[in-house]
């Protein structure tokens, strides 16, 4: 059925559109906004603007796929899901420490395979939308519980938020407030990662010569057989961290005062 996935998409449009006014609305900590989705390509003054004019354009969709077949709401949905996968493209070059922003300040974390995959999942579901002959109040009536709900599960899977709120459940504390984990174990987690194996083999040692944490992310520095520095920072929330490298030389780095974990 063409109009299966209506709802699903009308609910995250609008699930998205409430995250983030809430998001500008709390008045989050000074550059917390420069942390997320749309806000990081702008310069600080229009960052709060630019997550209301994203809010703005994901309730009018919303709303246009709820009451009408009208093409434009159709395409429209298609585009700004596509140019969603674009924008994550970007952030995780230009800015991989950068959160998606897609569900306000829930989605801070940084950008990873999951969350593109996801937009990239919601462009498929617009796209089969197109085509449907009715407005998606009509399904709302009569839904289809079986493409619905394998709409959701895929949904579901590629949802870092999920686990993030599953966090802030338990710590009741951001990420960088919480006590992390051992580092040992996030030691562990970074060598079980594609980005380690990539460069484990140009390492002198497997142990690092010094580490050290900074708010959500702890850093890991190895010395490389060409003498080198290569440095691995390891996000400290989720069961599958993201883990950014950068190879600099010695006197590039600055001096850190370990904070204790």
């Amino acid at each position: 059925m063409l109009e299966s996935q209506l709802p699903v998409l009308i609910v995250l449009l609008l699930m998205g559109t409430v995250a983030k006014v809430a998001t500008v609305r709390s008045g989050a900590e000074p550059g917390a906004l420069a942390r997320l989705g749309p806000a990081v390509l702008v310069p600080g003054r229009l960052q709060a603007p630019a997550l209301v004019c994203c809010a703005v354009g994901e309730v009018v969709l919303a709303a246009g796929l709820l009451l009408t077949t009208h093409p434009f709401f159709r395409w429209g949905t298609v585009a700004f899901f596509s140019l969603s996968t674009y924008v994550l493209l970007e952030l995780r070059r230009r800015r991989p420490d950068a959160g998606c922003g897609c569900f306000g300040e829930v989605s801070s974390a940084p950008v990873g395979l999951r969350s593109i995959g996801r937009t990239v999942v919601l462009t498929g579901m617009a796209a089969m939308s197109v085509w449907s002959a009715v407005p998606g109040w009509m399904v709302f009536v009569h839904p289809p519980w079986a493409m619905i709900a394998a709409g959701v599960v895929a949904l579901a899977v590629l949802s870092p938020e999920l686990e993030e709120l599953v966090d802030r459940a338990r710590y009741r504390a951001p990420c960088e407030q919480r006590p992390a984990p051992a580092e040992g174990v996030t030691l562990s987690r970074l060598r079980a990662s594609s980005t380690w194996r990539v460069h484990a083999g140009d390492l002198v040692s497997a142990e690092p010569y010094d580490s050290w944490r900074e708010l959500c992310w702890r850093f890991f520095v190895f010395q490389s057989r060409d003498k080198a520095d290569v440095v691995f920072a390891v996000y400290l929330s989720g069961r599958r961290p993201a883990v950014r490298v950068a190879v600099v030389s010695p006197e590039s780095l600055p001096e850190y005062t370990p904070v204790s974990a």
